[in-house]
């Protein structure tokens, strides 16, 4: 398990930005007057929406009777302006130029009574009629009336089978002539959903959610249905065609820290060239040298190791190396090999543990435990990381009690004092996990991470001065030490001053010194893209969420990644394609800050 390094912070912007999407939705909609930044429609945790278009009435007043959808049995009033009605015979068919010779007026009323009669036979089911009465109502019109598309495209959409093309089409129409007409964009989003071009449709639904001042609760849950669907088939096209990569030295580096420093294994007598090259592989890793120790251990795999504890190790190296990199089959088959092995190396059955854990199997994951303690019950890395499980399952007493076992074996390891600190925090034990803080720092005055994770539980009490204060000690500390520094205080710090004061500029200087020195740390990349956005800076907002697909690790990173992305691209695309919204947007906001 890693440490809290990276759980801790992803979790924190997760709060962030779930307590602040208010704030993302009012900044960026005021910044959309200065910038032409976009109301950011962050995906929420509401459930998917049905697939029936609801809609909704203009009349504000509200009604008892169930508003009817297209797919009801009797169909939707699709018009509720009655005009005057015209008499005229059913099948008669007017040429073009008894059309153009008829008088305006007269065409009006023909034209509204033919769409009437559409109307009728769209109640009735009766869809390729209605087709046929709408056609002739738009040859009528003396202008392009945007109901009449919209109707005849209601028509088609519930054909058997549905004529989502021509939906689309006559969509096109009646937005041509009314670029705000709220259910032609469902409508045509609707049908651009079951034609799999998903893009298009969360374009649409996108518009008609902000058109609509997002109270339409049925097009805000189409936004997240197709964003999911959207960044679903997106990752899976990027995860099965990218080359694997290693994530960031803030990230590796926070992994590694989490396992007690071990010695080097004893070379056999007459070590072969393999044997050799795991060795320089361990050094390397001990340098924090992670591309090397990569490249060396696979070297020395090819090279052949000629004893079984050297090749339980280097499958135990090369197996970790593919899990920090998503090969997590491959790093499986590599650590179970290990521990065949070598039986009594607790490391792999940590890491076996962590596999699990990944892949969602918690049961498996405590025998991996048990296994390790019945090879090496005195191994306090095994402790440390079974407490970790706990922790991410918020057994927060259990977890507690396997750092304290872990300290009692061994109370050099920081970790285990720094999580038992946090475990008694999240138990509701303030004085103790401040306590246990103190005393860390005083053991530990020259690491930095008792001060980085102290200042995360005072920045949760908002006592906000002292939170920058031990993030900027933990920066120096990392500054006076080799090779690169951890970031995390940096990018802590910036996310404290924005809390406290809103300075966003500040915050935002943190985040780019951050990754001036880290640029691949994925905490960095996700706070400045969410910095971004509230600043309107909807442009650069989207490079790092490219950014963050580039750098996810894991599947669910990479999904939650590119809803992001896409969300942020189809809102943009709402400002360029509404500039004229950008006034109303900005009293939606100040609505909203109320």
């Amino acid at each position: 398990m890693a440490t809290t390094s990276s759980t801790s912070y992803f979790e924190r912007i997760q709060d962030f930005v779930a307590e602040n999407k208010k704030a993302v939705v009012i900044g960026t909609a005021a910044a959309a007057l200065a910038v032409g930044g976009v109301v950011y429609y962050a995906s929420t945790s509401r459930g998917p929406g049905g697939d029936e278009e609801k809609g909704k009435t203009r009349d504000k007043k509200k009604s008892s009777k169930k508003r009817k959808t297209v797919n009801d049995a009797d169909g939707p009033i699709l018009e509720e302006i009655k005009p005057k009605v015209v008499e005229v015979e059913e099948d008669a068919q007017l040429s073009a130029e008894e059309i153009a010779g008829m008088p305006v007026e007269e065409r009006t009323k023909l034209a509204g009574t033919l769409k009437t009669r559409g109307n009728t036979l769209y109640q009735n089911r009766k869809f390729q009629q209605a087709v046929d009465m709408y056609t002739r109502a738009i040859q009528v019109a003396t202008k392009p009336e945007p109901v009449y598309y919209s109707n005849r495209a209601a028509c088609y959409m519930n054909m058997t089978p549905p004529k989502y093309e021509l939906v689309v089409q006559d969509c096109d129409e009646a937005l041509r002539a009314d670029a705000n007409y709220v259910k032609a964009l469902n409508r045509r989003a609707n049908a651009l959903e079951a034609l799999s071009r998903n893009e298009e449709a969360l374009r649409d639904f996108t518009a008609a959610t902000i058109l609509e001042k997002f109270q339409n609760e049925t097009a805000a849950q189409a936004v997240e249905r197709v964003l999911k669907k959207i960044a679903t088939e997106k990752a899976a096209g990027i995860l099965a065609t990218r080359e694997p990569r290693l994530p960031s030295f803030t990230f590796i580096s926070a992994y590694f820290a989490a396992f007690r420093v071990r010695p080097l294994p004893a070379l056999p007598e007459n070590p072969s060239t393999g044997d050799n090259t795991l060795i320089l592989a361990m050094q390397a890793l001990e340098a924090a040298d992670y591309a090397h120790a990569v490249s060396l251990v696979n070297e020395a795999m090819e090279q052949g190791i000629s004893w079984e504890t050297g090749k339980g190790e280097a499958l135990n190296l090369r197996g970790t190396f593919k899990f920090l990199m998503g090969d997590v089959s491959g790093a499986k088959e590599d650590l179970y090999e290990s521990v065949k092995l070598f039986p009594s190396l607790t490391q792999s059955w940590v890491k076996i543990a962590s596999v699990h854990m990944e892949q969602g199997e918690g049961a498996k994951a405590f025998e991996c435990f048990e296994q390790a303690i019945k090879h090496n019950p005195q191994d306090p890395d095994i402790y440390y990381h079974r407490g970790q499980v706990l922790f991410i399952t918020n057994e927060f007493k259990e977890a507690a009690e396997n750092y304290t076992k872990s300290s009692e074996l061994d109370d050099t390891f920081i970790f285990s004092h720094i999580q038992l600190a946090v475990a008694q925090y999240k138990m509701g034990e303030l004085g103790r996990s401040m306590a246990t803080f103190r005393r860390t720092m005083t053991n530990f005055p020259q690491r930095s991470e008792p001060q980085n994770y102290y200042g995360e539980l005072l920045l949760d009490q908002q006592r906000f001065q002292d939170a920058v204060d031990k993030f900027d000690r933990a920066v120096e500390l990392e500054r006076a030490k080799p090779p690169l520094m951890n970031v995390l205080p940096l990018v802590n710090k910036g996310l404290a001053i924005y809390q406290w004061k809103q300075d966003i500029d500040a915050a935002d200087r943190c985040c780019i010194e951050a990754l001036r020195i880290d640029p691949e740390c994925e905490p960095a990349v996700a706070t400045l893209a969410q910095l971004s956005l509230q600043q309107g800076k909807i442009d650069r907002a989207i490079e790092m969420f490219k950014r963050q697909v580039e750098l996810a690790r894991s599947e669910p990173e990479l999904i939650n990644a590119l809803t992001y992305q896409y969300a942020s691209v189809s809102q943009l695309e709402f400002t360029n394609n509404y500039p004229e919204m950008a006034q109303e947007l900005a009293q939606i906001a100040k609505s909203m800050a109320m």
